[in-house]
């Protein structure tokens, strides 16, 4: 039987019949009165399949809405987001309405049970519902939101626990003996927490922690002081101030100060390395005072080395940071998280993309140890802590350390690359953009344009992409830097190839070209390379421009520059990329586009290795192989596409994965081989259908079609 849980029966059951009734479920009530508990229990028990099976084979969802957090209710894209990737969508869209009708299809044929715990609005919780029939939504929250109501919702009232239920969890927690020694004392306890499941929790874990305290001791402390929180004056909430002020007073030195710093702190949630930075101490000591932390009540622990705060708990911690520690203590805890986040972040970024150009760092090293020893283990850091670290950015705009804001976003790189959270990639440089111009820095200004216009193209904001690159170009030409000249260039030939103009594409991918080869950047020459081949192929006659796994933006990898290309119009084979009449489609036409295309792809993949960039260098090698086996040499080409797919499988882009073999499955169709490219395409279906891609929708025709050969 739960120490925290009691009584509720009839709570339990109106569930039950609640549930029968409708597939939307809205449980209010007051602060601290267990909704979160109750839901939970419930989910677990007569829902979850103690006992009697699952309801809901496909899984239980979680996410904390945040409605009433100091920090203000958190957004449906993250939550969304969160969803989407517990369901194994690794690529999200970036605007809701596309969030949302994905989230619907993916859940159209599941059974789930969705907990929406601690909502603001019905508008807030509205998009998070699940589509079909067969999953149940539970949202909690202090409001009733009776505006669900449209979507089908029925209604639970949680109301206080009577005098004996708060009598009986008392009791749990202190032991019956002790109980039982002064009766009187503890219902009086009772009483003063309000009928409040969370306050009677925290008096009795008070009363725990110092077990030779008397119970009439704690019933005096409460009545003392129930009205020093006058912010807080709806029902019962003044007896959770008592329990925490109570709770916090016998700490021990270490835990309270963590306690204290700990609630400055933006972060929904909380690790050892976190709280060790926050306040300057060995993860160990860190360690320490959290186990403290939660063994009192104060703090959640919700998973291996991750920790939050109730609502009310995180505000009266931040209420104690304000009356006991400096100015100067405050500003310097916030300064030395922000700095954990963008040192640690910035070495997974050193890790994963060493062969980008990095600006300058300014932050104070936290001498703290990195939480990750490879690739997979940085890139997973990342993200992990991706709300964190955004959260950490904001928190430097908002302090004006806008240099520190803009480096976190641009340290977030290897991220935004692999995992593609288009939302959080425009989001994170429209900050980062805001704070290079406030930093007075040209450089990062022109970095947050084209490393955020990689993410507006891949979100399809096509228009708004170029925006970005032509106001880096004019920037770029102003200060006079050549490379960020070509970076501008490389962009918006991209961009225009994906509004299916080759030629305007190439005409901006020859100039980016000329730049770098005068500037001595020869991994950009590369680069652009690798677009131009894919023009080549696009522009092939019977070919389907815009159809191929190339037109997806985001081509490279782990470039800054974003994605598209340009030409060497002196040593390239054919200067005009565009379908020329005189070509009638047929295996001719297609292998010699496919040749023209292969003689971009073989420089571009050997110039990525030449400057020591093997991942770079993949698509090169994966286009390179379609290119070889569409001018004939078949096995030759398999055998390139196959290295590619490891590669990128090894490195966790399962996006790049799924177009490799793509193209493997294409290469195989036009050879004649339908199974083989059936095999291809299936497995490519699932990867980019467990990336949100849009490109699933193509696969799935390719599938329809694979009667006729591919042209």
């Amino acid at each position: 039987m739960s120490a925290h849980f009691t009584d509720r029966k009839r709570d339990l059951a109106a569930l039950d019949e609640l549930a029968a009734a409708a597939p939307l479920i809205v449980v209010s009530g007051p602060a601290g009165v267990g909704k979160t508990a109750l839901v939970s229990r419930w989910l677990r028990g007569t829902a979850g399949g103690e006992g009697g099976g699952d309801r809901f084979p496909d899984g239980h969802l979680y996410a904390d809405l945040r409605g009433h957090s100091p920090d203000g209710p958190a957004p449906p894209t993250e939550v969304l987001g969160q969803f989407l990737r517990a369901l194994g969508v690794g690529q999200v869209p970036a605007e809701l309405a596309e969030q949302t009708a994905l989230w619907r299809s993916v859940t159209a044929g599941l059974r789930l049970a969705v907990m929406l715990d601690n909502a603001y609005t019905a508008a807030q919780a509205r998009p998070l519902l699940p589509g079909g029939e067969g999953s149940l939504a539970v949202v909690t929250s202090r409001a009733r939101l009776t505006g669900l109501r449209t979507d089908g919702a029925v209604f639970h009232q949680l109301g206080l626990l009577d005098r004996e239920a708060a009598v009986e969890l008392l009791t749990r927690g202190i032991g019956r003996e002790r109980f039982e020694r002064d009766e009187a004392a503890a219902g009086k306890v009772a009483e003063l927490c309000g009928g409040l499941p969370l306050a009677v929790c925290l008096a009795s874990a008070r009363l725990a922690s110092r077990p030779r305290q008397p119970v009439r001791a704690m019933a005096d402390a409460l009545a003392r002081d129930q009205t020093r929180l006058a912010v807080l004056t709806i029902e019962g909430e003044t007896a959770v101030q008592s329990a925490l002020d109570g709770s916090y007073a016998v700490l021990d030195e270490e835990a309270a100060r963590l306690y204290r710093r700990l609630g400055l702190l933006p972060m929904p949630v909380f690790d050892t390395c976190l709280a060790a930075a926050a306040c300057a101490v060995p993860p160990e000591e860190a360690d320490r005072a959290l186990d403290a932390l939660v063994e009192a009540n104060l703090l959640e622990d919700i998973g291996p080395d991750t920790f939050r705060f109730h609502d009310l708990v995180r505000l009266h911690a931040r209420e104690r940071a304000t009356a006991d520690e400096s100015e100067r203590t405050r500003e310097e805890t916030l300064r030395r998280v922000v700095d954990w986040h963008l040192a640690t972040a910035s070495e997974a970024q050193r890790r994963l993309t060493p062969a980008q150009a990095v600006l300058e760092r300014d932050h104070v090293p936290p001498g703290l140890p990195v939480p990750f020893e490879d690739d997979a283990g940085a890139l997973a850091w990342l993200d992990a802590h991706r709300t964190g670290l955004m959260a950490a950015a904001r928190c430097a705009a908002e302090q004006g350390w806008h240099g520190r804001a803009w480096q976190l976003v641009d340290a977030m790189w290897p991220l935004f690359l692999r995992l593609r959270p288009y939302d959080l990639w425009i989001e994170a440089h429209e900050l980062g953009l805001s704070a290079a111009r406030r930093a007075g820095h040209p450089a990062a200004e022109r970095q947050m344009l084209n490393s955020g216009a990689i993410g507006l193209r891949g979100a399809g904001r096509t228009a708004d992409a170029i925006s970005w690159y032509e106001r880096s170009l004019a920037a770029a030409r102003a200060a006079g830097d050549a490379r960020d000249e070509g970076q501008a260039l490389h962009g918006l030939g991209g961009c225009w190839r994906d509004a299916g103009r080759p030629r305007e594409a190439v005409r901006h991918l020859e100039a980016a070209i000329e730049v770098w080869e005068r500037c001595g950047y020869p991994r950009g020459v590369a680069l652009s390379r690798i677009i131009l081949g894919e023009i080549a192929l696009d522009t092939a006659p019977g070919s389907d421009p815009g159809s191929d796994p190339g037109s997806d933006p985001g081509v490279v990898p782990e470039s800054d520059l974003g994605a598209g290309g340009g030409a060497d119009p002196d040593a390239g084979p054919d200067a005009d990329l565009g379908a020329r009449p005189d070509d009638a489609p047929g295996p001719a036409s297609r292998a010699r586009a496919a040749e023209r295309a292969a003689w971009y792809f073989e420089r571009a993949h050997a110039g990525l290795l030449a400057v020591g960039d093997p991942y770079g260098a993949a698509p090169a090698q994966a286009f390179l192989g379609y290119a070889h086996a569409l001018a004939g040499a078949y096995e030759t080409g398999q055998a390139e596409l196959e290295r590619a797919e490891r590669t990128f499988a090894e490195a966790g882009a399962r996006h790049w994965q799924a177009r490799a073999l793509e193209l493997s499955g294409r290469a195989a169709q036009a050879h004649g081989d339908p199974e083989t490219a059936r095999r291809r395409y299936e497995t490519s279906l699932a990867l980019y259908t467990a990336a949100g891609s849009r490109d699933a929708d193509r696969l799935r025709q390719r599938l329809d079609g694979l009667g006729q050969p591919d042209r």
